[in-house]
């Protein structure tokens, strides 16, 4: 989705931080503020490369889980006189989704908005507020003002729900069907403030993958507005990495995949279905696969594996502890499907799945998949970057790129 990006910081605040390549895609993040969803520019370089004359003060702080969420009490303690201060109408209100510090003691606020209890797609921001307290820019996700939108539609949801899953079918869907009700929103992503509804068509895309297609429907007219894919996908070829230490639990007389000291991070096996949460892996000798596809628990071995060497790369590296920051760990599952020759993120699911891959003998559990699609969910709980388009693009390799550099991270020979 592309969207319009308007900066209001004043020039004594210009930051010009080199980080080099991977920095370099966060920086994308940061710039791509998306339909319901804002920005990431929780940068924590390894080597601290500043380039000559960069301000260090710009460079982020490694924000632990209780402070945090204390910054984000704070902005919800706030947000009705910074909605004030921002000059936004009475029908409009904020709603806190993330927070960012520098060191220098600058807080990024990323908020949403609500007109007239209606969700806003596209009107997003980020607000930075200096240590004193004082506004010093607002990056808007669109230059348009939010004001004298209709909230009565002329079109009945049932329009609307045929429209999206009509929309689905024609792009190869199976079994499918709404989710739920289409939602009442205004749709700001693009031109004028409009009066839409939000219809989330679920079943099965062609390959396989599960389908969570968001379609966006014109409540006055009818037309389609836009359409984006709520369930991201990565590829790979498979790659075991030898024997490596996971982290268990010992649960009674067994051990169980279960991370504990990642956030509670827990490997499932779907057994070839493709839908629930599966059975967690549980054996009593904490030995875990064999190397070999053919053996279940090697791909749960792998996927297990990856899974914490991206949380350490995300805490140890970029200074995020765990996908949402909160120290809460996502989950996977392995053997999705029958043959399936995919692995994808689920933000619904806060989850992580693997396919077996051709003659369910190639899982897709190299360490870069886990990498890419665990940055997925680091990309929906930041910059949002709708899966489709300029933006989908964006969240595509940039998922690719930090795939890559838990890989390196890992340096597993």
């Amino acid at each position: 989705m592309r969207s319009s990006d308007t900066s209001h910081r004043s020039a004594s605040r210009k930051r010009a931080t080199a980080y080099g390549a991977l920095a370099a895609a966060t920086a994308l993040l940061a710039g791509a503020v998306q339909a319901g969803a804002t920005a990431s520019a929780d940068v924590q370089p390894a080597a601290q490369a500043v380039a000559k004359g960069a301000d260090p003060g710009a460079l982020p702080v490694k924000l632990s889980p209780a402070k945090r969420a204390e910054l984000l009490r704070e902005a919800n303690s706030t947000k009705a006189d910074t909605a004030k201060d921002l000059g936004l109408s009475a029908k409009e209100k904020l709603v806190v989704r993330d927070v960012l510090q520098d060191r220098d003691g600058t807080t990024h606020t990323r908020y949403e908005r609500t007109y007239d209890g209606l969700p806003v797609l596209g009107g997003d921001m980020v607000v930075d507020t200096a240590k004193s307290g004082k506004t010093e820019g607002v990056t808007r996700a669109a230059k348009s003002a939010l004001k004298g939108v209709a909230t009565t539609a002329a079109v009945k949801p049932a329009t609307a729900e045929r429209q999206a899953v009509k929309a689905a079918a024609a792009d190869g869907s199976k079994k499918t069907g709404a989710d739920r009700a289409p939602r009442k929103v205004v749709w700001m992503a693009q031109g004028k403030p409009t009066l839409a509804y939000e219809t989330v068509v679920g079943g099965l895309q062609e390959d396989g993958t599960p389908n969570q297609l968001h379609v966006v429907t014109d409540a006055a007219t009818g037309k389609k507005l836009y359409e984006w894919q709520g369930i991201e996908n990565g590829t790979g070829n498979t790659q075991y990495s030898g024997t490596v230490t996971l982290g268990t639990a010992l649960s009674g007389s067994s051990y169980t995949l279960n991370d504990t000291g990642r956030g509670g991070h827990k490997t499932y096996n779907l057994n070839h279905g493709s839908s629930g949460t599966g059975t967690l892996y549980s054996g009593a000798d904490d030995v875990w696969g064999n190397g070999s596809a053919s053996n279940t628990e090697t791909a749960a071995a792998d996927a297990h594996y990856g899974a914490a060497e991206t949380w350490d790369y995300y805490k140890n590296v970029q200074g995020r502890t765990g996908i949402n920051g909160d120290g809460v760990a996502a989950y996977s599952r392995v053997h999705y499907g029958n043959a399936y020759v995919n692995a994808f993120w689920d933000d619904s699911c806060f989850c992580m799945t693997y396919g077996d891959g051709e003659g369910n003998l190639k899982p897709l559990t190299a360490i870069d998949v886990a990498g890419h699609e665990m940055t997925h969910g680091v990309t929906a709980a930041t910059a949002g970057l709708n899966y489709s388009g300029e933006s989908g693009g964006l969240n595509e390799a940039t998922s690719d790129i930090f795939g890559t550099a838990v890989e390196f991270y890992a340096n597993n020979a």
